[in-house]
């Protein structure tokens, strides 16, 4: 027997990864990874029904999912390759963490300064044993550890903070939202002494320093 729902769910994740072709997005193994990992499956319940829309979804604490489309470049940008070790700042719902576990990433540790977040998101990630999930500051001096090959952050800053590139090992890459001019662009920082190299226009929040707990 034919399964309606199999069906429809495969012709929805084509349609998604179509409208992000459509948008110019060419990256194969990014593409791949978005479509074998369901974006609805992260999302509150209450937005499910929006998942495969290029749009950003609100999550709880204030923080909200980043549009697919953004999503993608930041990724191209980040040129993830098998075994990488990677740091994300921002863990938010999880699907980021997941879609970098897709992509090859030999070890995620993924921090989030909200306590809700970082817990249900670790929940969610249970599957992904190269992932870990922990509640902290990504803007503090301490990080967790460092000799990272790649840096995802999920957010904008003003400058880059000196752990950070600290934080990156020779030939390693920081992705993230940096202010200039009054406005984001999506930045890569291709070398750990290198400066910014400015993209996109994008809409990013400000990071914010500090610990939370549950609102």
């Amino acid at each position: 027997m034919i399964d309606l729902g199999s069906l429809e769910e495969a012709a929805g994740n084509a349609a998604f990864v179509m409208a992000l072709r459509g948008r110019g997005l060419r990256d194969t193994a990014i593409l791949r990874a978005m479509e074998q990992v369901p974006r609805e499956q992260f999302a509150p319940a209450a937005h499910r029904a929006q998942a495969r829309r290029d749009i950003a979804l609100p999550l709880p604490c204030g923080a909200s999912m980043t549009a697919p489309s953004t999503v993608a470049q930041m990724l191209a940008l980040l040129r993830v390759e098998p075994g990488h070790r990677i740091l994300e700042i921002g863990t938010g719902s999880g699907y980021v963490t997941a879609l970098l576990a897709k992509l090859g990433a030999g070890a995620v540790l993924s921090l989030e300064r909200y306590a809700t977040l970082a817990e249900d998101a670790a929940a969610r990630l249970v599957p992904h044993s190269e992932v870990r999930v922990v509640q902290a500051d990504g803007l503090a001096p301490d990080l967790p550890d460092g000799g990272f090959d790649r840096i995802l952050v999920h957010g904008s800053v003003d400058a880059i903070p000196p752990h950070w590139r600290a934080a990156l090992e020779p030939g390693g890459r920081l992705v993230l939202g940096i202010i200039l001019d009054g406005g984001c662009r999506i930045a890569a920082v291709a070398e750990p002494d290198a400066a910014p190299e400015p993209g996109a226009p994008t809409r990013l929040a400000a990071l914010v320093p500090g610990l939370a707990r549950v609102l």
